[in-house]
Formats: structure tokens, C-alpha cells, sequence
């Protein structure tokens, strides 16, 4: 199997009035490409840090982060947007769509920021909006979506620029059991069509839909 994640020896500290917070503990993560992983823990165990740091979003203060082979600690500032434009989906809890952009526009954002046209987008966006059954709705504005719906608007959004993985953070935690269920249930179909899949959060039950858990408590992780 081929690793799209390799993490070894990541220690992260943040400095909280005259303390000084080790917020991960020599951390060694590694995902195979295709893997659907959860990364499970509690409130304050370290894995919203982790899960910035898997983004792109934070830096590491020791240790090596490899994401698709690349040195991710050794890049500047424009190359690691470039990085979680083209090589991260994200997926968030609050799904953070533009809400006076359509459906469609809020879809479409990923691959315009990479200089494609509307139309050019659209094109390339439609077999995903087919997958996630959001045909009919391409032209609404979120605040006339369910909270599902939204949802899988964020889902689409993040699929369109083909990205390594799909990185997902406490992805049903705004939704009620069921839309939740459907939700999981369409993360486990996105995984067999070939998505490697990190997902983020506090709950065993969603845990389970994925095929490995890691626990972190107190920022050391440890197989689930």
C-alpha cells in the first residue's frame, strides 16, 4: 500500500499565559491511500490541533510531516495554500458555505480559485452533484437547504478538486441521528469509490464507519 500520510515525531506547544501547553506528544501517524480513519478523543485530548496540522492550517514544532511524498514543514506560505486547495477536501462540522453564493458557486469555489472558468467548472463539477443528488438544487442559496443537504453541499465542494484526502471534522456533528446516518452511510460509499478519508471526532458511534480508529488522549495518539 501506498502511504499518503506519514507523520513521525510531531510534538506541537502553545503558550497559554506563563504555560506552556504540549498539546501533541511525539505523534506518529501513517495513512494508506484509500483508508477511511477515524481519529477519536475528547474534547481537549489534542485532535482538533492534529487535525490542523493534517490540514495545512497549523505547524508543527518537531518532527516530519510527508503528505504525498512532500516535505509539508519545509513549505512557504503560498505553497501550502496551493497544498490545501489541490491536495486536502475539507469537510467541517458548520459546513461554511458562502451563503449568498448558489449551490452551484459554493461548489464550484475550489476549482475557480484554481483559474477555471464558471462554465469550465460547472462542467466538471456535474458528476458530483449527480453522485450527492444535488441536481435539483444547484441554483438554491444554503439558507434554503436542509441541515443535510448543506452537508452534502460541503461534501460535493470538497470531492470537485480531486483531492489526496478528504479531511473531516466532526462532519455530522450539527445533524440529527438520521441525516447524521446518511451522511456516514455516504462517506462509506465515497470510500469504496477509492477516497482516503481522515475524519475527526468525539463520538464512538460515528467512529465505527470507519475501517481503523486511532485514539489521542491528552495529545498522544495510540491505536483505537
Amino acid at each position: 500500500m501506498e502511504s499518503i500520510i506519514q507523520m513521525t515525531g510531531i510534538n506541537k506547544y502553545y503558550q497559554v499565559g506563563e504555560e506552556k501547553l504540549h498539546a501533541l506528544r511525539d505523534v506518529a501517524l501513517t495513512v494508506e491511500r484509500g483508508e477511511f480513519l477515524a481519529i477519536l478523543g475528547p474534547s481537549g485530548s489534542g485532535k482538533s490541533t492534529l487535525m490542523n496540522i493534517i490540514g495545512c492550517m497549523d505547524s508543527t514544532d518537531t518532527g516530519s510531516y510527508l503528505l504525498d511524498g512532500a516535505e509539508i514543514n519545509k513549505m512557504k506560505d503560498d505553497q501550502l495554500t496551493r497544498v490545501r486547495n489541490e491536495k486536502i477536501g475539507f469537510i467541517f462540522q458548520k459546513y461554511q458555505l458562502i451563503p449568498k453564493y448558489s449551490v452551484m458557486q459554493n461548489i464550484c469555489m475550489p476549482l475557480l480559485i484554481r483559474g477555471r472558468s464558471q462554465r469550465e467548472a460547472e462542467e466538471l463539477c456535474a458528476e458530483t452533484i449527480r453522485l450527492l443528488g444535488l441536481g435539483e438544487r444547484v441554483r438554491h442559496k444554503p439558507s434554503e437547504l436542509s441541515g443535510g443537504q448543506q452537508q452534502r453541499v460541503a461534501i460535493a465542494r470538497a470531492l470537485v478538486g480531486e483531492p489526496s484526502i478528504l479531511l473531516a471534522d466532526e462532519p455530522t456533528g450539527a445533524l440529527d441521528s438520521n441525516t447524521g446516518r446518511e451522511v456516514l452511510e455516504l462517506f462509506v460509499k465515497l470510500n469504496e469509490l477509492g477516497n482516503t478519508i481522515v475524519m475527526i471526532t468525539h463520538d464512538e458511534k460515528v467512529a465505527r464507519y470507519a475501517h481503523r480508529v486511532v485514539r489521542i488522549v491528552d495529545g498522544e495518539l495510540m491505536a483505537g
